[in-house]
């Protein structure tokens, strides 16, 4: 039985520009432990025209989980202008809030 991962990838093979597929491929990699990889969906998603807000937010979550806070910081601080460029002001709000609560946090 294929795997989730593998079940999206054989989807995304027939849509591969499609945010919501590569999203979850991104989500199922960071699962899996495969960071690097879900790291580099979620980048080719955060420079795709238009920008993917989710995947800032949890770009900023997954670099901050692995220690990398300057990183995360930096992910958000753009995330939340892009969000409020898209009028997404949920997205903007959660990762502000997010942010706010690295700023204790050492790199």
């Amino acid at each position: 039985m294929a795997s989730r991962r593998e079940k999206i990838e054989a989807m995304l093979a027939d849509e591969p520009n499609d945010q919501f597929l590569r999203y979850s491929l991104a989500m199922e990699l960071d699962k899996e432990g495969d960071h690097d990889r879900s790291l580099d969906q979620l980048t080719e998603l955060i420079e795709g025209d238009p920008p993917h807000v989710p995947s800032f937010f949890m770009a900023g979550q997954q670099l901050a989980r692995l220690g990398r806070i300057e990183k995360a910081r930096d992910v958000l601080r753009v995330g939340i202008e892009v969000a409020r460029t898209q009028g997404d002001t949920h997205a903007a709000g959660e990762m502000s809030e997010f942010l706010a609560s690295l700023g204790s946090l050492g790199e």
